[in-house]
């Protein structure tokens, strides 16, 4: 086996559980280098540090999967990763729309595995989790019985470790669009052209907790996509909803899924939001608005321009909203740390002349854990506030 040496001091944050040696942080190699491969990782002084992916060519040039000399990285420790992974998720009791497997988060760089009903979609995202997709297809049809699995690894971070974009059907016979049910609401999931892997399941939780909020009110919901925040809504009692979309997919999605569950004071607005934010004659026509975003963001270089847009946003929602009015305000990037978040969110607040409470802070829903050593996975952020 292939050993990669760690410059010196390299490995103390291996060892606390980070899930990624840089290409930066390696010394020099032992062996025949084969991308893809299980490699041997070791410290400076050749101490045993652990096992992980190889690939030469990607910035996170080792991805890590066990820290134990002992262990064999064969098709059974990958079960016994998944089966962990899954009696996770089953404690949860979060219904047939999850995430079952979380990459790096459960021990499993790059594989991405979601629920939606009896269908799994995946997603295989490095180059190493890539070789071994067969014997991951069969554990994953062994262990969870699914109708069928869809393949969505169309996604750019795939070209970074040497892979193509593909996807399609890799087991059984089926309907892309699968019918779900999310906190008692029935949406249509398309795992083919949904986004990620069919829909947003980070957010179930946190759009469940617009119960709290919306009883006979106006809501608008920003960026709607397929109605997630909307249709929660509508089930909690508002009186009147707007969804606002710039996509008419989308906005077709929300009208067919508002048809499904009879909600009737839907309205759809297929418009850009940051226009829609700006017209006048809505100030004060809100009780609630939702602003779930798409990431602005995916590389800390581009951080200032996002700033720029979540402020932008979030300063014209501030800006209309009715006096004692509640802002649900969301980021989905990495790059927009905590604390950054709530810089923004002050800034827009004093630019809008708005006296602000801080209600309740959430994260991802909790079958999209985070490593405590990979900050990175932490990445959903929710502020909710009541504006003066």
């Amino acid at each position: 086996m292939l050993i990669v040496k760690l410059n010196s001091n390299e490995e103390k944050n291996i060892l606390n559980g980070f899930p990624w040696v840089y290409n930066n942080e390696v010394h020099s190699f032992q062996g025949d280098i084969q991308n893809g491969e299980v490699v041997q990782v070791s410290s400076f002084n050749n101490e045993f540090i652990g096992y992980g992916f190889l690939n030469v060519n990607s910035k996170l040039m080792v991805r890590m999967l066990s820290l134990k000399k002992e262990d064999n990285i064969d098709k059974e420790f990958f079960r016994n990763k998944i089966r962990y992974a899954l009696e996770h998720r089953k404690s949860l009791n979060l219904g047939n729309a999850q995430r079952l497997i979380f990459a790096e988060a459960d021990f499993l760089p790059g594989l991405i595995v979601d629920q939606y009903s009896d269908i799994l979609s995946v997603q295989f995202l490095c180059l190493g989790m890539d070789k071994i997709k067969k014997d991951i297809i069969d554990i994953l049809v062994e262990e969870i019985k699914p109708r069928g699995i869809y393949e969505r690894s169309d996604t750019s971070v795939r070209i970074k470790e040497g892979l193509e974009e593909v996807k399609g059907i890799l087991y059984g016979d089926f309907d892309p669009r699968v019918e779900v049910l999310e906190n008692g609401i029935r949406f249509i999931v398309d795992v083919e052209h949904g986004q990620k892997t069919g829909y947003f399941l980070d957010q179930k939780l946190n759009r469940d907790m617009v119960k709290y909020y919306v009883k006979d009110k106006n809501v608008l919901d920003c960026f709607s996509n397929v109605g997630g925040f909307a249709l929660h809504a509508c089930k909690y009692g508002a009186r009147h909803v707007d969804a606002c979309d710039i996509s008419k997919l989308a906005c077709e999605e929300i009208e067919a899924n508002a048809k499904l569950n009879n909600f009737t004071q839907l309205n759809v607005i297929c418009t850009d939001v940051f226009d829609y934010l700006r017209k006048e004659e809505l100030k004060d026509k809100y009780d609630v608005i939702i602003l779930d975003p798409p990431a602005f963001t995916k590389d800390k270089t581009t951080i200032k321009k996002a700033y720029r847009g979540y402020k932008e946003i979030n300063l014209q929602a501030l800006k209309m909203i009715k006096s004692g009015g509640y802002l649900l305000t969301f980021s989905c990037s990495q790059h927009m740390t905590p604390d950054l978040f709530m810089e923004m969110i002050q800034e827009a607040a004093v630019d809008a002349r708005r006296d602000v409470q801080f209600i309740d802070f959430k994260i991802q829903a909790p079958d999209h854990p985070a490593l405590l050593s990979g900050k990175e996975q932490l990445y959903l952020k929710c502020m909710v506030l009541r504006v003066k």
